[in-house]
């Protein structure tokens, strides 16, 4: 059984990130159900389902230019996360019973922690705005 690190994630994040466009965010929300669906399992995506939420936010209001006190790598990072979940050859396979989802959670989990300050501060910003 093929497994990866958490270091593994973060730097398969790092990469992927740095190749997102503005037509990626316009894709991961266009995709939204597709991913969403994904995250309702029981499996290693169930305890991302609020960041998720979050994660659509933060993509939705940068590309409206709603929010953009945040640098286009933290957005990167969150499309780049969410187009590895919804890629079902990445690094396991999605197909592998048991496993399949682990490193789309360590990616999704690397991510939170990568952006973790801009995040918080943008929680600060919609929980002002509303």
């Amino acid at each position: 059984m093929r497994k990866i690190s958490e270091k593994q994630a973060e730097k398969k994040l790092k990469q992927d990130a740095k190749a997102v466009t503005a037509n990626d965010l316009k894709k991961v929300l266009d995709k939204r159900d597709e991913i969403e669906e994904k995250f309702k399992s029981k499996g290693p995506h169930g305890r991302f389902v609020e960041d998720l939420k979050l994660f659509f936010s933060v993509i939705h209001d940068y590309r409206k230019g709603e929010y953009r006190e945040l640098p286009f790598w933290t957005v990167a990072a969150i499309v780049a996360a969410l187009l590895y979940v919804l890629n079902p050859f990445d690094l396991i396979p999605d197909f592998i019973p048991g496993v399949g989802f682990v490193d789309d959670a360590l990616v999704v989990g690397a991510c939170l922690a990568l952006i973790e300050r801009d995040l918080q501060n943008y929680k600060n910003w919609k929980n002002k705005s509303i």
